[in-house]
């Protein structure tokens, strides 16, 4: 039988005063903003005294691994950690033949990666461990128009080439008193095979119906379009392009000023992407892995009040057992920094979404068995 455990709503409030500690997070981390630079690092890291830690995988994290590196490497200078992102696809593919030491996904393992991993990791599997949350963004270009609202149909109609200009009737409706613009649509997905597609596909599939006919696979299989790789990539592509809309974790809309689309999900208000509305979104995730692989299932359809429907969590894939045992020590120092108070708490001002506090702990008492 399937195991599940729901993530408690208490998670919420814990996310909600985090970010009230962050404050207004603007456009880059607190600490980035204050007088006399970064403040010193944490002396309760558990360092490695060497070792190089090789990752690629997830752009969505792209942001956050950023962050993590630096903190952890200032504070732990024997070891070199390096991230390449790749694209979600390409990370766990790279880490599946070895190349890596860990791989980063906004998607869960399929039962096929598994099976590969079983070869690769002596004596074990790879399995996921969900690290940072966070909203799929939908930034748009549309000089003069702010807080846009679009609802799942109407995404599925633009990213299908069904919509195709901006004063479509359907995005009318949505828009009562707003003047919008008779200008062409330029859709732009991904080019590479990524978690953040899959998240959103799984969103228009599960709140678009027949609608959206695609399934919920890294790969676009929508009409038309136009393509990027990267959410830097497609990020770039929307602010460069009147008329343009993409998807892209929230961080890439904040640091390029890009306005960003309030989801009509049926709640009482449409719910603009954040840390904190994503959260609201993710306490209702189900853990589905089993033993200590934690691939979460969301809940897509949500109309709960505040819930933005279109989440992701990104995780770092790593082997239970089989690791490289050069590389391991260092491994797990890391991996626990990221997954601990520190590492978590970074997160709000970087416009990404902690874990809640149980499923941190849990990943944590993983990493610690690592071998």
């Amino acid at each position: 039988m399937r195991r599940t455990n729901r993530w408690v709503r208490p998670a919420v409030a814990a996310v909600a005063a985090a970010l009230a500690m962050a404050g207004c997070a603007g456009e880059g981390p607190a600490e980035e903003r204050a007088e006399g630079g970064p403040p010193p690092v944490s002396a309760d890291i558990d360092c490695a005294e060497s070792g190089k830690v090789q990752g690629s995988g997830s752009t969505a994290q792209q942001n956050a691994m950023k962050h993590w590196i630096d903190r952890y490497q200032r504070a732990c200078p024997g070891v070199r950690i390096a991230y390449n992102a790749v694209g979600s696809g390409a990370g766990v593919a790279q880490f599946l033949r070895g190349a890596t030491a860990f791989g980063g996904t906004d998607s869960g393992l399929g039962e096929q990666d598994v099976e590969i991993s079983r070869t690769f990791c002596a004596g074990g599997r790879a399995i996921d461990l969900p690290m940072a949350g966070g909203p799929v963004a939908l930034g748009y270009h549309l000089p003069g128009v702010r807080g846009l609202v679009l609802d799942a149909a109407t995404l599925a109609g633009i990213f299908d080439s069904r919509i195709t200009t901006w004063d479509h009737p359907d995005i009318r409706r949505l828009n009562p008193g707003v003047r919008l613009p008779e200008i062409a649509i330029t859709a732009v997905h991904r080019s590479d095979d990524s978690g953040t597609t899959q998240n959103l596909n799984a969103y228009l599939s599960g709140a678009a119906g027949d609608d959206w006919p695609y399934e919920a696979k890294k790969a676009w299989q929508a009409k038309g379009g136009h393509s990027a790789a990267g959410s830097e990539g497609i990020a770039s592509a929307v602010a460069g392009t009147q008329g343009a809309i993409g998807y892209f974790e929230l961080s890439f809309a904040a640091t390029r000023k890009i306005d960003t689309v309030r989801i009509d999900t049926g709640a009482a208000e449409p719910v603009a992407p954040s840390a904190e509305s994503a959260s609201r979104g993710i306490a209702q995730a189900e853990v589905v892995g089993r033993g200590n692989d934690m691939k979460l299932e969301f809940d897509h359809g949500t109309s709960a009040d505040g819930a933005y429907p279109i989440v992701l969590v990104t995780y770092e894939v790593v082997c239970d057992t089989g690791n490289d045992p050069t590389s391991l020590p260092a491994l797990k120092s890391f991996l626990a920094y990221t997954a601990g108070e520190e590492g978590q708490g970074l997160l709000p001002a970087i416009h990404y979404a902690p874990l809640p506090d149980g499923v941190a702990g849990r990943v944590r008492k993983i990493i610690a068995t690592l071998s």
